[in-house]
């Protein structure tokens, strides 16, 4: 990346006859005298109330944890669980869920990405995509749903579900299968370098249909 970084965002419906759900943030940001880069996907279903609770919430909530410049990784955790139980208290209505995918660029220099659910985040350096993020799929954390007291099943023709209902075993909000799945995000962080072209953050639409290198090849022309 050279020192003039910027950003754009893409919002498109598909063809399924439902609102858009999917709420974004991109916008650069001084705190305690440091340029930040805030950027995020959430990917709201049954519902856009917790995705854009999201969007309004979690980056200020992150910002305002005192061990933020010591402790990212830690306030990053903190954050995600407070606004997950601000949501689950009743804040807004929690009967939804949301994926979250956030990036936090410092001073152009150093990268944090968090996630929960299967929105993503890939990074591509000298032309070759390289994944952030992990997807939190079912088939994936049957571990984690099954030690938490769910279970994993999956019926012909369809995805695996955290207790035959949701296709995530990370996310925010959604009550009635909260005790099974977790709002705990994974968190990864990357140094940039002359190599790094750009970030790219994507709700699970997208990478169903493309996958990680023809995404950043299309970016790139």
């Amino acid at each position: 990346m050279d020192e003039g970084v910027t950003h754009g965002f893409n919002l498109v419906e598909g063809k399924v006859d439902h609102s858009m759900e999917d709420f974004i943030v991109a916008e650069k940001r001084e705190h305690d005298g440091i340029e930040l880069g805030l950027y995020a996907i959430f990917d709201g279903h049954s519902g856009c109330k917790v995705a854009e609770y999201l969007q309004h919430h979690l980056f200020d909530n992150i910002l305002s944890e005192l061990d933020f410049w010591t402790s990212p990784e830690c306030a990053i955790r903190r954050a995600y669980k407070k606004t997950d139980d601000e949501i689950l208290e009743g804040v807004v209505s929690s009967r939804g869920d949301s994926t979250a995918v956030t990036a936090i660029l410092i001073n152009r220099e150093k990268l944090i990405v968090a996630n929960v659910g299967d929105s993503r985040a890939i990074m591509c350096e000298n032309g070759k995509a390289k994944q952030v993020t992990v997807d939190h799929e079912p088939q994936k954390e049957r571990e984690l749903v099954e030690s938490r007291g769910g279970f994993v099943s999956q019926r012909p023709g369809n995805v695996p579900r955290v207790d035959g209902q949701l296709a995530m075993t990370r996310a925010f909000g959604d009550e009635k299968v909260k005790d099974h799945i977790t709002s705990e995000p994974d968190i990864f962080v990357k140094n940039i370098n002359e190599g790094t072209e750009f970030i790219l953050l994507a709700s699970d639409g997208l990478w169903k249909v493309m996958s990680n290198q023809e995404t950043a090849d299309r970016v790139r022309r």
